[in-house]
C-alpha cells in the first residue's frame, strides 16, 4: 500500500497512473484511469468516497492533478480533450516515489515563479483543494454553487428544464407531495418505435448519495417506469454506483455534480460559452534551460 501524506497526496498516483494507462492500452477516460488505480492498489471504499470542501471527489481530483504534472513532464499527451494518453516517453517511463517527488518539486517551483505573490505552500494548498484546470474549476464551482443555493423546488424545476433540453418529453415535477422519493417524470423517445417512461430524483447535495438512497429510489421506481435517474450536485459513493448497476435489478442512471455541469454546458442552459487561452508552461520551460 502506498504511504500517504497529509499534503500533496497526488504524488502517490504518478507511477500508478502510468501503470494504469499501460494496462488500458495507453489511453483511457479519466474515470477509467481512476478506477484502474483503485483496483490495482486495492484502495478502500472509505478512502475513495472522501470529498473536498467543494463536494467533488477527493481521489479523482488527486488523480487529475497527478495527470497534470505528468503532462507537464511530457509523459502524457494533452492534445485530446477528455482522454488521457501516454506519449512515447510515457509508455516507457516507470516512476518510484523518489522520482515522482522530484517531478512534483520541479513543477511546483516553476508554477510558483510564474505566479506573483504566491509561495510554494500557497501553490500546493490550492492544488489540494482545486481542480487542475483552473478555467473549468471556476465555471464548475460557480455553477454548482448556484445550483446548491436554489430552493429544493427550484432545483427540481431547473433539472426539469435540463432534461427537456436533452430531448426528454412531457417532463413534469410532481411538486411537494413527493411519492417515494420521486421528484418528477418524463418520456425519452429513442426512435419513432421505442420510448421509455423515466422518473427522476433531484438531490441538492454537497456530500455523497449513499447506496441505500439509490436502493430506496429503485424500489419507488419499480412498476412506475422503465428508467430512473438521480441528479445531484454532489457525488455518489462507490457502493451507490455498484447498487445503481447491480445485475438483475432495474438500472439507475447517476448524474453527479461534474456530469451535471457538462450537461448544462452541452446545451448551454444557464451558461455562456467563451474562449480562453492558457499559457502552456511546459512549452516555454525548454527555452529557459
Amino acid at each position: 500500500m502506498v504511504k500517504r501524506k497529509s499534503k500533496s497526496e497526488f504524488i502517490n498516483w504518478f507511477g500508478p497512473l502510468l501503470d494504469a494507462l499501460r494496462e488500458l492500452g495507453f489511453s483511457g477516460k479519466p474515470k477509467e484511469v481512476s478506477d484502474k488505480i483503485a483496483e490495482n492498489l486495492n484502495l478502500k471504499e472509505e478512502f475513495l468516497d472522501q470529498t473536498l470542501k467543494s463536494g467533488t471527489n477527493k481521489f479523482h481530483n488527486q488523480v487529475a492533478w497527478a495527470r497534470q504534472y505528468l503532462t507537464w513532464e511530457g509523459l502524457l499527451d494533452s492534445s485530446v480533450r477528455g482522454t488521457w494518453k501516454l506519449t512515447e516517453k510515457g509508455k516507457n517511463t516507470y516512476l518510484n516515489d523518489e522520482q515522482s517527488r522530484e517531478i512534483f518539486l520541479k513543477w511546483v517551483a516553476i508554477n510558483q515563479k510564474a505566479r506573483i505573490n504566491k509561495s510554494k505552500l500557497d501553490v500546493i494548498e490550492e492544488q489540494e483543494e482545486n481542480d487542475p484546470d483552473s478555467v473549468e474549476l471556476k465555471a464548475e464551482s460557480s455553477l454548482l454553487e448556484i445550483l446548491q443555493s436554489l430552493s429544493p423546488n427550484g432545483f427540481e424545476n431547473v433539472c426539469k428544464e435540463l432534461l427537456r433540453e436533452h430531448d426528454f418529453e412531457n417532463v413534469e415535477v410532481v411538486g411537494r407531495s413527493h411519492d417515494g422519493g420521486i421528484d418528477g417524470y418524463g418520456v425519452l423517445e429513442v426512435n419513432p418505435f421505442v420510448s421509455f417512461k423515466v422518473i427522476f430524483q433531484c438531490k441538492r447535495y454537497k456530500g455523497s448519495v449513499s447506496r441505500s438512497q439509490v436502493g430506496d429510489f429503485r424500489n419507488a421506481m419499480i412498476g412506475r417506469a422503465e428508467k430512473g435517474i438521480i441528479l445531484t450536485t454532489g457525488t455518489f459513493t462507490r457502493e451507490a454506483e455498484k447498487e445503481a448497476s447491480r445485475d438483475g435489478a432495474p438500472q439507475i442512471e447517476l448524474v453527479d455534480g461534474q456530469k451535471l455541469v457538462k450537461m448544462f454546458e452541452k446545451v448551454q442552459l444557464g451558461v455562456r460559452e467563451r474562449k480562453v487561452f492558457d499559457v502552456d508552461m511546459a512549452y516555454f520551460q525548454k527555452f529557459k534551460d
